[in-house]
C-alpha cells in the first residue's frame, strides 16, 4: 500500500538506535527524507546512511534534549528541514518501585519524557500550522493502562505522555495538524534483553533472560504470543504520519499484543 508519504519531511527524536531507527527507517521506505536525531555522533551517522541508501535525503542533529535550549534546536533545525512530519520518540526508562524511588528520579522521568516533547513540539508547531498540514506522534507504553510496579515514575510520565497528546490534538483543531499516540508493548530491543539480563543475574541465575518464550510466560503473556518487534511499532507510526490517517485525532494507538487487559 503506498502511504502517500513521498517527498514529506519527519524529524524522529531519539533515532540513532532502537525503535527510533527502526521507526526513521520504515518513514524513508515510504519516501520521506528524514531528520536522524540522537546524542551519538558515530551511531546517528550510521542510521542517516542507512535511511539515505533507501534514495531519500537524511541529516543528523545531535543533543541531549533535557539540556537548556536543546529541544528548541533541534525543532528549528527540523523546521529548516522542511519537517512537517514529528515523531517524538525519544525518551529514557528506568526501573524504580514506590519504596526506593526518589523524588530525584521521578524529576528525571519526567524531564526526560514529558518536557522534551512538550518543548519540541511547541518550537515546531508554527511552521506546521502555517503549511496546513501535519503530524505529531508521541510514542507511549503500555505501562500507560497497565502501571509496572517497578517502573512507576516511567509508567507515570508516559501518562503524562498520552494525556498532552489528547489535548495537543484539540488545541489544533481545524488546523490540518494531527496528533496521536502509540503506546508499544513489550519490543524486542538491545536494551530490553540488558535490563532481562542484569535482572537474572542478580536473582544469581546468570546467562538467563534472553529466551523469548520465557519472558512472554513470565513477564508479558499476551494473546499474540510473542515479543513485538520494532517494526511493529514503526509499522503503526508511518500509518499515522500518512495522509490515509487523516481522521485519525487524538488517540493512543496501543501495540502491545493484546497484553493490555489481559489477566
Amino acid at each position: 500500500m503506498d502511504l502517500q508519504l513521498a517527498g514529506q519531511g519527519a524529524l524522529v527524536t531519539g533515532s540513532s538506535s532502537g525503535i527510533g531507527a527502526t521507526i526513521a527507517e520504515t518513514l524513508a521506505d515510504e519516501g520521506c527524507n528524514v531528520l536522524v536525531h540522537g546524542r551519538s555522533a558515530g551511531a546517528a551517522a550510521a542510521v542517516a546512511e542507512r535511511v539515505a541508501a533507501r534514495g531519500v535525503r537524511a541529516e543528523v542533529v545531535l543533543g541531549d534534549l533535557t539540556e537548556p535550549g536543546v529541544a528548541e534546536q533541534v525543532a528549528l533545525t527540523a523546521r529548516d528541514f522542511g519537517a512537517h512530519i514529528l515523531v517524538n520518540n525519544a525518551g529514557p526508562f528506568a526501573e524504580h518501585d514506590w519504596d526506593s524511588s526518589q523524588p530525584s528520579d521521578w524529576r528525571a522521568a519526567f524531564e526526560g519524557n514529558v518536557l522534551p516533547t512538550v518543548r519540541v513540539s511547541q518550537t515546531l508547531l508554527p511552521s506546521l500550522r502555517a503549511h496546513g498540514w501535519g503530524r505529531v506522534i508521541t510514542i507511549g507504553s503500555r505501562a500507560v493502562r497497565t502501571p509496572l510496579p517497578n517502573m512507576v515514575t516511567y509508567s507515570a510520565a508516559k501518562a503524562a505522555v498520552v494525556n498532552m497528546t489528547t489535548s495537543l490534538a484539540r488545541h489544533l483543531a481545524g488546523t490540518g495538524v494531527t496528533a496521536n499516540c502509540v503506546s508499544p508493548g513489550v519490543i524486542v530491543t538491545p536494551s530490553m534483553y540488558r535490563m532481562f539480563e542484569e535482572r537474572a543475574a542478580a536473582g544469581g541465575n546468570e546467562g538467563a533472560g534472553r529466551d523469548e518464550a520465557d519472558i512472554v510466560a513470565e513477564y508479558a503473556p499476551n494473546p499474540s504470543g510473542r515479543l513485538g518487534r520494532p517494526q511493529d511499532i514503526a509499522a503503526a507510526v508511518a500509518y499515522l504520519a500518512s495522509p490515509l490517517a487523516d481522521y485519525v485525532n487524538g488517540i493512543e494507538l496501543r501495540v502491545d499484543g493484546g497484553i493490555t487487559g489481559t489477566p
